[in-house]
């Protein structure tokens, strides 16, 4: 580790801690107890993230306004400015800074009401569990990662963030990238404008973005999952749903993210549609989706044939899959390979 200090405008002096040639992103720490910085620093010595700190909110401001802070990590309880009103002024400063607070068990209500008016993302109870902060923080870097990745127009850089995020699941190498192979299949057949092509193919790569907040030993696991593990995987739609409102992506692009688990009769999640309630670039998508993942290995099993993936998903039309769009899958999934 190199230790440098970031000096502001103002004359303030901020000591940092950065991996050395690491880029990094920044996380600064809020507390008038110079012990709590120090114990958050020593936690997070083997992580990739560069590390500054305030002991006031005025210097924590006065930071927010000069440098890109990708987390902000506050106490509540402290003089002049309390850490609630630090994260409402800071929302205004930053807006794409992660907030996260830390609280004593008194403070919990001011805690609960913060995140209800969206101005903390996550909190902490003092004392905390070291591996429950270092995972809460690592998570709020990922998410602002993922919410300046999203923002970019740029298709390199989305696909890129779809293959990242794919880096958490070794069974799903490529499954992006096929993924959006196989709705376009049905895309072309359909007529859509390049346009609409273009936030299916975006909204394909990106389906899966929510699984950014899911710890690999889950995606990884061998076997069965419990029915906790189950109910958390089922949350990534609407994990990715959030983080891509905010970041501005088209409503195409939405509707894929959050509705590719969705089935044709209301089974689905993680709001139960049924039909045609459910946006068409979500059923094309959810067509895509199991078949790639029926076809490729997965912790919990090895790959189908494209024979006996058909045998289960024709089984399956107008339950889990459109009648219609599935039979038309197939004819244009045959149209290709008779054309190689």
């Amino acid at each position: 580790m190199t230790e440098e200090f970031l000096h502001t405008p103002q004359g303030r002096k901020f000591r940092l801690n950065r991996q050395a040639d690491q880029l990094s992103y920044t996380l600064l720490i809020v507390d008038d107890e110079p012990q709590i910085i120090s114990a958050v620093r020593r936690l997070l010595l083997d992580e990739h993230i560069t590390i500054a700190s305030a002991t006031s909110a005025g210097e924590a401001l006065d930071f927010l306004a000069h440098h890109e802070v990708a987390v902000l990590l506050t106490d509540n309880c402290m003089p002049e400015m309390s850490g609630l009103e630090l994260l409402n002024a800071a929302k205004k400063t930053s807006p794409d800074t992660v907030r996260l607070m830390m609280t004593g068990n008194a403070d919990l209500q001011v805690a609960l009401s913060a995140i209800n008016e969206g101005e903390v993302y996550k909190f902490i109870v003092k004392p905390w569990h070291n591996q429950e902060l270092i995972a809460m923080i690592m998570a709020a870097v990922n998410r602002f990662q993922l919410m300046r990745a999203l923002q970019s127009t740029d298709e390199l850089t989305l696909r890129s963030l779809g293959q990242t995020i794919e880096l958490k699941d070794v069974y799903t190498r490529g499954h992006c990238d096929r993924v959006a192979h196989f709705a376009l299949l049905l895309a072309d057949a359909l007529g859509f404008s390049e346009k609409r092509k273009k936030h299916i193919r975006h909204g394909c790569w990106l389906h899966d973005c929510g699984k950014i907040g899911i710890p690999g030993a889950i995606l990884n696991k061998e076997g069965k999952l419990t029915a906790d593990e189950f109910e958390l995987i089922k949350k990534h739609p609407l994990w990715g749903l959030k983080v891509a409102e905010e970041a501005g992506l088209d409503q195409a692009v939405l509707d894929i993210i959050v509705g590719h688990h969705e089935r044709f009769d209301g089974k689905g999640y993680p709001h139960g549609l049924v039909g045609e309630a459910i946006p068409l670039e979500a059923r094309i998508a959810a067509i895509a989706d199991v078949y790639d993942a029926l076809t490729t290995d997965r912790a919990y099993r090895t790959k189908f044939s494209h024979t006996k993936a058909v045998k289960i998903m024709t089984s399956e039309r107008g339950k889990a899959f459109e009648t219609a769009l599935l039979d038309l899958f197939w004819t244009k999934l045959a149209e290709e390979e008779g054309a190689v």
